[in-house]
């Protein structure tokens, strides 16, 4: 009986002590800091999730959404409908970099948050360097492309075989398969991530194939500057309204993109989601290189044909086409104005009922207010919202109101990715000692020990992984990720 009541005395002093150091961390830390606090467990250190799931199933989607062009793109299986665990799932792996060979790249490493979901360069960079043959698309909108195909050529028949490929490429993310299942099986923290999602911890190419199919097709966008306009006017063809919240610019070139005989901007970006229901060929070359779905078909009314990207968030994820070719919407604009090749398999909005090529022959003011319009296709709520960002960014400091960085710590890791070897640099001003601690995935100590100036860290034994290098002194920590490779 003695033993249980210490017992509880020691648990409840235990808690208390907790709850005590989480008010005073709080006390100093700002809001991610205390979001992260929260979550912060001996074997979940590094991911930030909520105790409550963010709402990925059902979100708060405008009236307009229901109408039956939008509801007729929706690409989502039967089999493998939005849930809240599900997409949870699907954000740690997007965000994860072990499912690249040498831990340097993961999905979003080429697909960014701010960017509508994809990057600055013409090509991406791989994980051992090399560079990908097509721009990285954006994601905004994946979930509402009719025909349910993805990349450029659309050569996955469905996003759920899509997510598995890049992974699997030997320039994006060399990995195979069985690797990639082997790495998340062996990641306690996917463990509870798996069971809320499919109902146990079982790892599967098919579970994390539909986890990050999950997640993408949650990216949805709604926020933006159109759609505020859109909910203040009466329902009727798109574009013959103007919106109260647009300048004279933005509803000018509204009126144009909508417009089919002035523009036919619309036949290839219909409905509120701003993409075409399939593949199109848009006069970038009279003699294409790349045949795009052509190279997969095999068919020569296919060449030059590539899937059509949503416009929604395009201002902020240049550069733009397949190759990446214009670096602003200015020349977009003008390829449409002026530019448009008459290839064979031109898409009929951009021919003329003669046969030739439609030129636009847009005023400055025109194509000013076309730019305008694109702008109000912007949704600065989706590009920062936290349920689409990286889970695993949580490692920062916990002990006080001033981080290392600012008070001079210094700490450097060479090389990183490692391999037998790390070695290690440290400073902190009027500190001659501290403790360096090197942590696993688990947050569990795998070494430590008193660091007196630079060193080199036996990592031989160590399986491949991701680490943390922890410096510690006066009661602060520094952290910072190693890779072993």
């Amino acid at each position: 009986m003695k033993e249980l009541l210490s017992m509880k005395k020691i648990a409840l002093g235990l808690a208390a002590l907790s709850c005590f150091l989480l008010t005073a961390a709080m006390t100093f830390t700002p809001l991610r800091q205390q979001l992260a606090l929260w979550q912060i467990q001996a074997d979940s250190i590094f991911l930030n999730l909520p105790a409550v799931p963010y709402n990925y199933a059902n979100p708060a989607l405008p009236g307009y959404f229901n109408a039956p062009g939008n509801v007729g793109a929706d690409n989502q299986p039967p089999a493998n409908q939005i849930t809240d665990a599900g997409a949870t799932l699907g954000r740690v792996l997007f965000y994860d970099v072990s499912l690249s060979q040498n831990y340097s790249l993961s999905c979003a490493s080429c697909h960014v948050q701010e960017l509508g979901f994809s990057d600055t360069s013409a090509f991406s960079k791989g994980f051992m360097g090399g560079f990908t043959g097509r721009n990285s698309m954006g994601l905004t909108q994946a979930r509402y492309y009719a025909t349910g195909h993805f990349f450029w050529d659309e050569r996955a028949n469905t996003l759920e075989d899509q997510v598995l490929m890049p992974v699997q490429d030997a320039v994006e993310m060399g990995m195979t398969l069985d690797s990639v299942v082997a790495r998340v099986a062996a990641n306690d923290l996917y463990a509870p991530l798996f069971a809320d999602a499919f109902g146990n911890a079982t790892v599967t190419e098919d579970r994390i194939s539909r986890a990050l199919s999950q997640f993408v097709r949650s990216m949805v966008s709604y926020q933006s500057k159109y759609d505020a306009g859109k909910q203040m006017v009466p329902p009727g063809p798109p574009g013959s309204v103007p919106f109260p919240n647009f300048t004279a610019a933005e509803n000018l070139g509204m009126s144009l993109f909508f417009d089919p005989q002035r523009t036919g901007c619309a036949g290839c970006h219909g409905t509120d989601h701003f993409i075409a229901p399939g593949p199109r060929n848009n006069g970038l070359d009279l003699n294409p290189i790349d045949l795009g779905l052509g190279g997969v078909t095999g068919l020569p009314t296919d060449n030059g044909r590539f899937k059509v990207n949503s416009l929604r968030n395009v201002a902020v994820n240049p550069p733009f086409m397949h190759d990446g070719r214009f670096q602003t919407l200015e020349e977009v604009i003008e390829h449409y104005n002026s530019g448009v090749q008459n290839h064979p398999n031109l898409d009929p909005p951009l021919r003329l009922p003669n046969g030739q090529v439609r030129r636009l022959n847009l005023t400055q003011e025109e194509k000013d207010g076309m730019l305008a319009f694109l702008h109000t296709l912007t949704d600065t709520v989706f590009l920062h919202d936290p349920k689409w960002s990286n889970p695993w960014d949580t490692v920062q400091v916990f002990s006080t109101a001033l981080s290392p960085e600012s008070l001079g710590w210094e700490i450097s890791l060479y090389p990183n990715p490692a391999g037998e070897e790390l070695h290690i640099h440290w400073q902190i001003p009027g500190t001659v000692s501290a403790t360096m601690t090197l942590l696993d995935m688990r947050g569990a100590v795998v070494k430590q020990w008193q660091a007196e100036g630079p060193q080199a860290v036996d990592m031989s034994e160590l399986p491949a992984g991701i680490y943390l290098v922890r410096l510690s002194a006066q009661g602060q920590h520094l952290y910072r990720r190693v890779v072993k490779q």
